[in-house]
């Protein structure tokens, strides 16, 4: 046994005297490099680059904005639910949250604009969390799982194009459909079965359609709960202009059907409150220099 692994005796191994070798986190990280090294060179799919219309749009700050919605969509999975449940730390304090949604933002620009390498170590170190998420009660669930993958992803694929609309300008639907097929890169970064997501916006509309529709979705009280720590984490109101305006885009663009499920009303009050909160958005944003509103990795790589 090397010095970067531990030995742990399982029940059944326990009472045959034999240990278990469990790799340490370092090992773990190096056999997900490889994988997703492995996997790349034999895709066809390439990751964005210069030009790309996915480093137009994730290069604003201002489109975190989207992630709450995503992030609702995502818990109405009651198996995405369990697995936040329990394997999230997010919950019990602002920082808590704080530091989840910095890890997620270092993730996700990792992928869109750093090289080779940063890539595929950003996507091991997502490999190697999921590793841990699995369960089975209330529901059967692991991250590993594609179908709850490809509803994780495709939340992410329109919630952040619609924020990019609302809060910085207009997206055209060839600029969607690339969106879709440059974000296919996850395929072969999480270990996804190839064709798996969708590969155009219409693609995109009619699988969110179906899952809308089909039943699969179902609010559940840990979904709600979750939400709720999400959207109104403890002394939220010490941040409260974003954590308002946050709020207000993220229950304001659910669709109905979802936010009825959660218990969230909606009123013609919060329809204008909403629109001043995006009108104040966009005129911040203009007036800021791109220092202030860009991910200063997207401006080194430009």
């Amino acid at each position: 046994m090397t010095a970067l692994s531990r030995t742990c005796p399982d029940a059944a191994h326990a009472l045959a005297g034999v240990p278990i070798t469990i790799p340490a986190a370092g090992e773990i990280l190096d056999r997900h490099r490889a994988a997703v090294r492995a996997r790349l060179r034999r895709s066809a799919l390439a990751p964005a680059g210069p030009g790309s219309i996915t480093r137009q749009v994730n290069r604003e700050m201002v489109v975190v904005a989207g992630w709450g919605r995503a992030i609702l969509l995502q818990l109405a999975h009651p198996a995405v639910a369990a697995g936040v449940h329990g394997h999230s730390a997010f919950r019990g304090s602002l920082r808590a949250s704080l530091r989840r949604l910095r890890s997620t933002v270092r993730a996700m620009l990792a992928i869109t604009f750093g090289d080779a390498e940063q890539m595929i170590a950003a996507a091991a170190g997502i490999n190697a969390i999921h590793d841990r998420v699995r369960g089975g009660a209330p529901v059967p669930y692991s991250a590993h799982d594609p179908e709850l993958q490809r509803w994780v992803h495709a939340t992410l694929l329109e919630s952040i194009p619609m924020a990019y609309e609302r809060l910085v300008g207009p997206l055209t639907r060839a600029d969607r459909d690339r969106y879709c097929a440059e974000a296919a890169i996850m395929e072969p970064l999480l270990g996804m079965p190839a064709g798996c997501l969708p590969r155009d916006a219409a693609q995109l509309d009619a699988y969110l359609r179906d899952m809308l529709a089909g039943g699969t979705l179902v609010v559940t009280e840990t979904s709600r709960a979750l939400a709720r720590a999400v959207l109104f984490p403890p002394h939220w109101y010490l941040a409260w202009p974003a954590f308002r305006a946050m709020q207000l885009l993220t229950i304001g663009s659910l669709p109905p059907s979802i936010r009825e499920a959660y218990g969230f009303s909606w009123h013609t009050g919060d329809e204008c409150a909403l629109a001043r909160a995006t009108a104040l958005l966009r005129l911040a944003r203009r007036l800021l220099p791109p220092l202030a509103r860009e991910w200063p990795v997207a401006r080194r790589v430009s």
